[in-house]
């Protein structure tokens, strides 16, 4: 699905050589289009005052007046308000938006895995992503909801004898995306290396969307990342997916990124407690570092299988690039054997079938993710994976993993069955932990799992000391702000966490109240999901379940808590802007549209959430 948007007609292109008298503006407005509020805060709240050295990165990064390309796309009355469109300049496309009269352009290609923001959802100013979620300002392209770390391109539009002319960047065009302007540590050669005024311990999208916030907002004193891991931050979601990738592939960032914006990155540092009392960080190798500020940002690890011969080799918890290399070169024309039934099993499933002599998933529910999805869209994709040569074997738990030299060579379930098995991977079924141990007698308060407990500001109980990501349990507003933990990596990106984070540090703060929103990867077809449906009571198909062509509403009592979607985008997205925009959306409009409605439609959504 991708809405009903007419197709562009062809335009003459015509190359003007200018410079966008509003491109300098851009830079330094927030995603509301008017001056930052934070520009000039610093972490204790007062003015920020830069140096003369500044001033250079606050231009915009295209300066070639010969860069520059304008273009007729459209007569004014091809578009409607509330209507998209992709338009071609000749050298690249942009997306020509129409909102209460008024025209704008942005980048038309989401830059965090290229999705056509024309398929997406615009609303009150925003356009969020048909595949992911994510949101951008089309006042100023800026990004607004994760996942994702850059933004959009921003063109300039201009109206004249019923034409639409837009203007931009060849760079930006070819690029589409954008990297906010950050500022430089104005004093990095007189610092301490043991002392950081802002210390996070984790390099993931948490932990880096925090350091890149405070650069972005003004932040010009120093930045310390640790990690226990010895890669620059990379996109974990991906390791499932593509098991092949490497951690060059996968990275988020460039070595010369952390460089250029004053981000000290310290690899295989682990951290193994914190005294809150002094502000200071002990690691492994004896190291101590002071810190004003703390993020602790260090994700969860899985809980290990107990069983007989749990030592043996091939056995895989895919924590790393490597891992996930190993199993694809073990797997390849060998017989392969996957523990856990949801998501990071179920991928791994589905890209080892089609390289694996034969590929056996074993399950604790009767079908695959039946908490997350219900019984009825599991049996759906359980019969999807069978039909690709994957075998279940459900409500079944190992009891032993057996070996010949030293290597394995059969598992044995609890049920007696046994497998053969030349390698096997442990995903989350078994269950995760947070990675918090080291705080145990730090004084931050955990819950009895070992989650962190923050508030809408990501603050701890103790003042200076944040957390987010996988380790916190926070507010969620969409269920009347009880403590959850949702371990999404669009939640912790979410400036939800790593930029509310900084924020909160530099004296500024902004309440969480992103919405949920997941997806997964498996044979080609993709599953989106949005909000928080832990609990649901009920679940309301609307589509073939057997086509794989349907939208799942999840409802408690007589409210949708959650939803899910298989080749109806971008349904989801446009009931996550009902969610964030505060309102319900009431069991009984999804159970008549169910009825009567066509399977994908959203127009009845408009107007249906309720206060």
């Amino acid at each position: 699905m991708g809405g009903c948007f007419s197709k562009p007609k062809p335009v003459e292109v015509k190359v003007e050589v200018v410079v966008p008298d509003k491109e300098k503006e851009t830079e330094k407005m927030s995603p509301n289009g008017k001056a930052s509020p934070l520009a000039n805060c610093r972490p204790n709240g007062t003015a920020k005052h830069f140096h003369d050295d500044d001033k250079s990165i606050t231009l915009s990064p295209y300066q070639n007046p010969r860069d520059f390309v304008e273009a007729a796309v459209c007569h004014v009355k091809d578009l409607e308000n509330g209507q998209m469109r992709e338009v071609d300049l000749g050298c690249g496309k942009a997306l020509l938006i129409k909102e209460r009269g008024e025209y704008c352009a942005i980048g038309h290609k989401c830059p965090h895995y290229g999705a056509p923001l024309v398929k997406g959802v615009l609303s009150k100013g925003r356009v969020r992503c048909p595949w992911h979620g994510a949101c951008f300002s089309t006042a100023t392209g800026d990004i607004e909801d994760f996942p994702g770390l850059d933004s959009l391109p921003k063109f300039q539009v201009r109206v004249e004898k019923d034409k639409v002319y837009v203007r931009a960047s060849k760079q930006a065009l070819q690029s589409q995306k954008r990297t906010k302007v950050m500022t430089k540590c104005t004093a990095l050669s007189n610092y301490s290396t043991g002392f950081s005024n802002v210390l996070i311990i984790g390099a993931g999208p948490v932990g880096l969307m925090c350091a890149e916030t405070l650069r972005q907002e003004g932040f010009s004193d120093r930045i310390v990342m640790c990690t226990a891991d010895k890669h620059l931050p990379y996109d974990k979601p991906k390791l499932s997916k593509s098991l092949e990738s490497t951690a060059e592939q996968l990275k988020l960032r460039s070595l010369e990124f952390f460089q250029t914006h004053d981000i000290e990155l310290l690899k295989e540092k682990e951290v193994v407690s914190v005294d809150v009392k002094i502000k200071t960080v002990t690691f492994q190798d004896g190291l101590k570092m002071e810190y004003s500020n703390l993020l602790v940002a260090t994700g969860s690890k899985p809980k290990l299988l107990n069983c007989k011969g749990k030592d043996v080799e091939n056995v895989f918890y895919l924590r790393t690039p490597e891992d996930a290399n190993h199993i694809a070169k073990l797997a390849s024309n060998k017989n392969a054997v996957v523990v856990g039934a949801s998501y990071v099993g179920m991928e791994v499933a589905a890209y080892l079938a089609e390289n694996a002599h034969s590929v056996s998933v074993i399950g604790l529910e009767a079908v695959p993710f039946r908490k997350a999805l219900g019984e009825k869209v599991g049996k759906a994709i359980m019969k999807m994976f069978e039909n690709n040569r994957v075998k279940f074997y459900m409500l079944n738990e190992v009891a032993e993993l057996r070996g010949h030299l030293g290597k394995l060579k059969e598992v044995v379930l609890n049920s007696g069955k046994v497998l053969r098995a030349d390698v096997c991977v442990i995903g989350a079924d078994i269950g995760s932990v947070p990675a918090t141990s080291f705080l145990k007698h730090s004084g931050i308060h955990m819950d009895s799992k070992g989650f962190i407990t923050v508030n809408k500001l990501m603050q701890t109980n103790v003042p200076g000391v944040f957390a987010g990501g996988d380790v916190v349990t926070f507010p969620l507003f969409l269920r009347n702000n009880k403590k959850v933990n949702v371990p999404h990596w669009q939640m912790a990106h979410m400036h939800a966490k790593g930029r509310i984070a900084a924020l909160s540090i530099l004296g500024c703060p902004l309440e969480i109240n992103t919405v949920p929103y997941f997806w997964t990867a498996m044979f080609g077809k993709s599953i989106r999901y949005a909000g928080h449906g832990e609990g649901f009571d009920d679940v309301i198909i609307q589509g073939d379940l057997d086509e794989l062509k349907f939208v799942a509403f999840y409802t408690k009592s007589e409210e949708v808590v959650a939803v899910a979607s298989m080749n109806c985008d971008p349904i989801v997205s446009k009931v996550a802007e009902v969610f964030k925009s505060g309102k319900a959306i009431r069991k009984r409009d999804v159970e008549m549209f169910a009825r009567h409605g066509k399977t994908g439609d959203m127009s009845w959504l408009i107007g249906k959430g309720t206060q």
